[in-house]
């Protein structure tokens, strides 16, 4: 397993940051699953949504995760978002504050009855963009839900997609890479299914795999790299006092090993030649069964040595905390805090690693939004947030 980023050839440094210090001072959500219109006045506190269940606390986290590349907390078809009974379209629209001043970003489809085919749209500043790419230069997001809780016994595209995300706070490209590997990934399969064996097609199609691919495994690298650090800095600071347990990251793929001891270029045309090599294997599997699309994310509990997926429950739930945690704390060093969204984030907490999780977003300065069906569990928040109650489409201000 690829365990550190230190001997790479890949350089993020380039890559543009946000401002520091980005945060959202409103918010309106149109036609968007059970919101008609609704609007939100923010300032740079976090904020606390509660309501009962089905109030729609959690259709507006999954309205702000999508001022963000890709398909949103909940990963569903845009044309799924829209409301019922309305015009068949959906948007949404923030205020950001920066460094330079106040940022519109906006997002949504058209409406119309052709909405299922109908392309996302992006606006920065009321300008079309070239896509929802485009959101990930000026906002920096992290969510965690309640179905997240079995990321350790899921599938490992679930954790892949968790590491990317967490890759593309450092990297915002890097999700423009992993849609252009994906596309050339399936246009592959899809040659290879329909037995066209054209060296010239496949050739070309492979070389970009492995740009691609050594690409994406460099910056997965890099980025758990840091996120080591991160967590041995809070080891060093709490020790056995710790509220979230250490947790040991690992990158369990072919690319990320062979990264670790040779240089991306040799790395690259090794994964070229090998995709040649086994074109009639991956034919008959009926899929690529090399590259980066296969890599998992390794997670053990440092101090009961256990794999993640062997630990109970409550004890998932700290670990992944703890990363997050650490991965916001790596971004807020580097000048980029990131927007947290956390959904039902303190139902199973007990009381001191709730404590801990607001005193550590209050003290990194952390926008984050979090819900819950009893206000009394955020109390400890008291007015270090912005708290509201969410009720048929409104939001009634607590504070």
């Amino acid at each position: 397993m690829a365990r550190t980023g230190e001997m790479l050839a890949y350089d993020m440094s380039s890559a543009a940051p946000a401002s520091a210090g980005v945060t959202l001072s409103r918010l309106v959500v149109t036609d968007f699953r059970s919101y008609a219109q609704a609007e939100l006045r923010l300032d740079e506190r976090p904020v606390v949504l509660t309501g009962e269940n089905g109030a729609g606390k959690t259709n507006l986290l999954e309205a702000l995760s999508l001022l963000s590349p890709g398909r949103g907390l909940r990963g569903a078809a845009h044309h799924e978002i829209a409301r019922a009974g309305g015009p068949g379209g959906w948007a949404v629209a923030a205020t950001l504050e920066t460094q330079e001043g106040p940022l519109r970003l906006g997002t949504g489809i058209e409406p119309g009855e052709e909405a299922v085919s109908r392309t996302r749209l992006v606006r920065v500043d009321g300008k079309q963009a070239s896509g929802p790419s485009v959101l990930a230069q000026h906002l920096r997001m992290l969510w965690l839900t309640p179905a997240m809780d079995r990321l350790f016994l899921e599938a490992a595209s679930d954790r892949r997609r968790f590491l990317d995300r967490l890759v593309m706070g450092l990297d915002p490209a890097h999700g423009t890479r992993v849609n252009a590997y994906e596309r050339a990934l399936r246009e592959r399969n899809r040659l290879l299914s329909e037995n066209i064996l054209d060296p010239s097609w496949l050739g070309g199609i492979e070389e970009q795999m492995a740009e691609y691919g050594v690409a994406i495994a460099a910056a997965r690298l890099e980025t758990l790299g840091r996120l080591r650090g991160a967590l041995d800095a809070a080891e060093d600071l709490l020790g056995a006092g710790r509220p979230f347990p250490r947790a040991e990251l690992a990158l369990d793929g072919t690319l990320e090993c062979e990264l670790e001891t040779a240089a991306a270029v040799d790395v690259e045309e090794n994964f070229r030649r090998q995709l040649a090599e086994t074109r009639l294997r991956d034919a008959g599997a009926g899929r690529t069964l090399s590259g980066p699309h296969r890599t998992d994310l390794a997670v053990r509990h440092i101090a009961k040595d256990r794999e993640a997926r062997l630990c109970s429950t409550g004890e998932q739930k700290a670990l992944l905390i703890g990363i997050v945690l650490a991965n916001a704390r790596m971004l807020f060093a580097h000048g980029v805090p990131p927007l947290l969204l956390l959904d039902e984030i303190a139902a199973h907490l007990d009381e001191t690693r709730r404590a801990a999780l607001f005193d550590e977003i209050v003290n990194l300065r952390l926008q984050a939004f979090m819900t819950g069906t009893d206000a009394g569990l955020f109390e400890a928040l008291g007015n270090r947030a912005l708290s509201f109650r969410v009720e048929n489409g409104a939001f009634l201000e607590l504070n």
